[in-house]
């Protein structure tokens, strides 16, 4: 893969891993994913089962905040193709020292980086650019039935959305429950 750096946070088990790239007079090149690389970084052992894309046209769209529930629980590897997001997540591991917790990083094309997100967080990004498209690995297949989000502007949170008065979004995004309101279906395992 061709690691650069690895940033952890306060909130243990997400990363930001970023990409070397290795360029000439073409361009540049950087391996996405390398699975002797992962491992030598010391990220956990994940089976990634597919790969998914959105494209977003406007800036302000915002997905999340959401997660699949066990048994098809989802790790995600989340990188930017095109434009720019403020990705955000919340720790929704019960029993964990930074349960409800937030965080947030910016991801752009002009950086490539992966932002890993593991299972017990809910997940959820604001594009920043037109025409932007973010690609992702899952470690388990979508499941309807396992679907789940917490309502992405819930002020406990406090996640700084970049854009939270101008919003393109999916009806259902704006009726998940707050964190107060929610039964997580995730226990931290220490």
């Amino acid at each position: 893969m061709g690691i650069q750096n690895l940033e952890t946070f306060s909130i243990p088990g997400p990363a930001l891993i970023t990409l070397a790239t290795h360029g000439d007079e073409r361009g540049w090149f950087c391996e996405t994913w390398n699975a002797r690389d992962w491992a030598v970084a010391g990220l956990p052992q994940v089976d990634w089962v597919q790969d998914n894309q959105a494209f977003s046209a406007a800036p302000g769209t915002t997905r999340g905040l959401h997660f699949q529930a066990p048994p098809h629980a989802q790790a995600k590897l989340v990188q930017v193709i095109r434009g720019e997001i403020f990705d955000a997540i919340v720790d929704l591991r019960e029993g964990s020292p930074t349960y409800g917790r937030s965080l947030h990083v910016t991801l752009s094309a002009k950086q490539p980086q992966l932002f890993y997100v593991p299972v017990g967080f809910a997940h959820g990004y604001q594009t920043l650019a037109t025409n932007t498209l973010v690609t992702y690995k899952v470690s388990d297949h979508y499941a309807p039935d396992c679907e789940g989000g917490l309502l992405w502007c819930d002020t406990g949170l406090s996640i700084p959305w970049p854009r939270p008065d101008d919003v393109v979004m999916s009806g259902r995004d704006f009726t998940w429950p707050g964190l107060a309101k929610l039964d997580s279906p995730f226990t931290y395992d220490s």
